[in-house]
């Protein structure tokens, strides 16, 4: 009997546990689920006879490496920053190892240890990361076994609420970590290629250079640029394109109401506020804007910002209820990101029957036979609900058919991967098929 050991039993978990659980009765697996909380996890497991659910913290290192030593595959759901102890140990006693996460500097530097251990830890098997490679890489592969030369490639994901549950003027709500949304893009620049040329956007600046793209059934969306859009270039086999850039997918205008948040120093998560438990949701912002004995702070707003006090930025703000002297997010010793997490949480936080959408698009531009030809390819999930949301089928079944594809027919490939090679895309997004996964390709007039 073939033994896994998941750590984390969070929100992308639900589905990625069911597919587990299914392949459990043809494989002969067994399945523990290693939680902080373990009671959360056993609903989950719906009492199958192939799973055990075990308190379990990633942080003791002898409790993690005993319990990773009796298992067969590990896959990791915990946070980016925890995945490099479990590699190790999972590198020390020869086991493989899956994660949804961006291979980060220190996951990186264990390639030539996991490959001599003949360990594969397959990274970045989700949605985005994850099926973003392989359909993208599948259409770059096939374009140049044709003697296509690609000179420009971009991308753009999105979480968004699906149709029938987008009923707020941001269309927009937290089906996956309020914080990263909060705090999207700091950090760095965004940086990516145009015609050959290297560019940069500065955080205060993403969220007005924008693209606007449309998806045949499912309307309008706009792009705005993420952290690096370069560092894939050799693994999708793009160091000669001219053109490359990733980006995240939002309805239009969510970008330019986002950036008044920006501009505004709301979304920093850098320094504490005095006197944050006593601030009221219209203290806080402003908190931010100059002082005036008779202005109002809408007022203040739309001039700081250079916006008029009737335009869709200011209402959506309203509509938050950022202007409110009543509401108290009532947070001690808050940074305005924690600030503004909690009132955005009393509006964007999805009704029990919401769905969510998963978009995602790729454009290939290519010369091919001395024509100049383009390509689309997109893909739209909805989720059936809370539990099997969009997010959880495509960020859990990537990593579940990745795990199976480790323990049941190995590839032969070893060290620090991520699935950009036919021997992962091919059979994963075969897979991904049956669930109804799929990317539709489309080539457009020129």
């Amino acid at each position: 009997m073939k033994k896994i050991l998941l750590i984390g039993a969070g929100r992308s978990a639900s589905t990625l546990i069911e597919y587990l659980l299914k392949q459990a009765e043809t494989f002969s697996w067994h399945i523990t689920i290693g939680e902080l909380n373990p009671e959360a996890a056993k609903g989950k497991t719906k009492n199958s006879p192939h799973a055990s659910v075990i308190a379990f913290d990633a942080q003791n290192d002898a409790q993690r490496s005993s319990v990773i030593e009796t298992h067969d595959l590990v896959i990791s759901m915990l946070p980016a920053t925890m995945h490099v102890p479990v590699a190790k140990d999972c590198i020390r006693f020869k086991k493989h190892m899956v994660t949804a996460s961006y291979v980060s500097d220190e996951m990186k530097q264990l390639h030539e240890e996991a490959k001599a251990a003949g360990v594969t830890i397959l990274n970045e098997m989700g949605v985005d990361p994850g099926i973003d490679h392989m359909s993208a890489v599948k259409v770059l592969d096939e374009l140049r076994s044709e003697g296509a030369d690609v000179f420009h490639f971009e991308t753009f994901t999105g979480g968004l609420p699906a149709p029938e549950s987008d009923d707020n003027p941001w269309h927009y709500k937290f089906f996956w970590n309020p914080k990263n949304v909060v705090t999207a893009g700091q950090g760095s620049a965004s940086k990516f290629l145009h015609e050959g040329t290297f560019k940069y956007i500065p955080y205060q600046r993403v969220f007005r250079r924008t693209e606007r793209v449309n998806i045949p059934g499912y309307g309008a969306f706009e792009g705005y640029a993420n952290r690096d859009s370069l560092k894939y270039r050799e693994a999708y086999g793009l160091q000669n394109a001219k053109t490359i850039y990733r980006g995240t997918f939002r309805r239009p205008g969510f970008s330019r109401a986002w950036n008044v948040l920006v501009q505004l120093g709301a979304t920093d998560d850098s320094y504490i506020m005095e006197n944050s438990e006593n601030l009221s949701n219209r203290d806080f912002i402003n908190s931010f804007l100059y002082y005036h004995p008779s202005d109002s702070v809408e007022t203040k707003v739309a001039q700081q910002l250079h916006i008029d006090l009737d335009s869709d930025e200011m209402m959506r703000l309203e509509w938050l209820g950022l202007f409110d002297a009543q509401a108290k997010p009532g947070i001690k010793n808050a940074s305005p990101a924690q600030m503004l997490l909690h009132i955005l949480e009393q509006k964007w936080t999805p009704a029990a029957d919401d769905k969510d959408m998963i978009v995602m698009w790729h454009r290939f531009v290519y010369t091919l036979n001395g024509e100049r030809k383009e390509k689309h390819a997109y893909l739209v999930c909805i989720g059936d609900g809370p539990v099997h949301s969009a997010m959880s089928k495509t960020v859990g079944l990537p990593a579940g058919i990745g795990a199976r594809l480790l323990l049941e027919n190995h590839p032969g490939k070893y060290g620090v991967l991520i699935p950009v090679s036919p021997d992962f895309y091919i059979p994963i997004l075969a897979e991904l098929e049956n669930f109804g996964i799929k990317a539709e390709e489309k080539e457009i007039a020129i």
